[in-house]
């Protein structure tokens, strides 16, 4: 890891010694140059000036075996190092972010990078994760058509979408186009469009066609319109091809009724991860059927119909019961609103000298992460 250290004259003449680091760039290009195996390399850089040092590193690392290459720039690279970059063979990774300049996409790449290409951070063959912004809702299956072996697509629904071509339905038997056989899905989207978010379940299930999807990720943000609720016919509809399948259902802060939730968990019987938005943490019976369930994590969205009473709080002791609500219960994690609970099974010291080690189950409280973290 190579980090940029600048040192205003007030430091220097306060520590002389930093004086001896004004070579850093040159030592580090000769350290990097001796690093034959070298397969990855990461690029941070946020001044506004990046053209000539990173050119110096790329003429090092191209001489040896790169695989993977990361950049994240706050200015943008300019033609010199983009050039360089196209230049670059064998790559399997490449992620690029520049916060500003024009946008840049992989011209003459593919024929370079075509044969080893895996991940991109557009029809490349071998491509097998994808994280794509800002492209129309009707390019993303167009897109898919061409990978075949993508197993992970994280993308926008940026607006309305209507595809007359090909409409799902129970007595729909035309095939499905080529899709690939998707793993992770993960959708980000506003309902703001004049549709309002009704099309983007039916754009959602397109994508995924065929039985093999085992992450379900949505972050959905409303304008205006409070919380995005999903249709208990999406659910449905997902799990007749996914229902032995899917794992992780994660819709953050999109609303699930009690009985969507009892739907999920009674359809899909090796789900193990349950994120959304509900009106009650009270959802012991909700869950029951969940018998692979190992985290649930809950955005409570309950008002009480007497605002003079106060609704229970969640506590300590709710997560142990929920945790061992049945002898073969998997549950370890629980989130509920910004407290996250984790238990596990340990073993107690004894007390007495003639007492043995006993197993008990210890559940800890703590700040659950930055909800926003994507």
């Amino acid at each position: 890891m190579f980090s940029v250290v600048h040192h205003p004259s007030t430091t220097l003449l306060q520590r002389p010694d930093f004086a001896q680091y004004s070579n850093i760039t040159e030592n580090t290009l000769k350290a990097l140059a001796l690093c034959k195996n070298l397969e990855s390399i990461a690029w941070i850089d946020d001044s506004s000036t990046t053209d000539s040092t990173l050119l110096s590193f790329i003429a090092v690392v191209r001489e040896h075996p790169l695989q993977e290459i990361s950049i994240r720039t706050h200015s943008d690279l300019g033609t010199a190092v983009w050039s360089e970059i196209n230049t670059l063979s064998g790559l399997r990774k490449i992620s690029i972010w520049c916060m500003e300049g024009p946008p840049r996409v992989l011209q003459g790449w593919s024929e370079s990078l075509g044969s080893t290409l895996t991940h991109l951070e557009l029809g490349l063959p071998k491509l097998k994760d994808l994280r794509l912004k800002g492209a129309p809702a009707t390019a993303i299956p167009t897109i898919m058509a061409y990978l075949l072996d993508l197993r992970s697509l994280d993308t926008e629904y940026p607006g309305s979408y209507y595809n007359r071509a090909y409409r799902r339905s129970s007595d729909n038997h035309l095939p499905p186009p080529s899709f690939p056989a998707l793993r992770q899905l993960t959708v980000r989207t506003s309902s703001i469009d004049s549709f309002g978010p009704q099309k983007l379940w039916g754009w959602i299930r397109e994508l995924i066609p065929k039985p093999s999807l085992e992450t379900l990720t949505l972050h959905a943000f409303t304008i205006n319109s409070g919380h995005t609720s999903i249709p208990r016919m999406f659910i449905l509809d997902l799990a007749f091809i996914h229902g032995e399948t899917l794992k992780h259902f994660i819709v953050g802060e999109a609303q699930l009724t009690m009985g969507d939730i009892e739907c999920l968990c009674t359809k899909f019987p090796n789900l193990e991860t349950l994120v959304c938005s509900t009106a009650s943490p009270d959802i012991v019976y909700s869950i029951s059927a969940a018998k692979n369930l190992q985290t649930l994590r809950l955005h409570v969205q309950w008002i009480p119909s007497d605002l003079s009473l106060n609704a229970e709080e969640f506590t300590l002791q709710h997560a142990t019961s929920l945790m061992l609500r049945t002898e073969g219960s998997k549950l370890r994690t629980i989130a509920i609103g910004p407290t996250l609970y984790t238990g596990k099974w340990v073993l107690k010291e004894p007390e007495e000298e003639d007492q043995e080690c006993a197993l008990m189950f210890q559940v800890l409280s703590d700040v659950a992460e930055d909800r926003w973290q994507t």
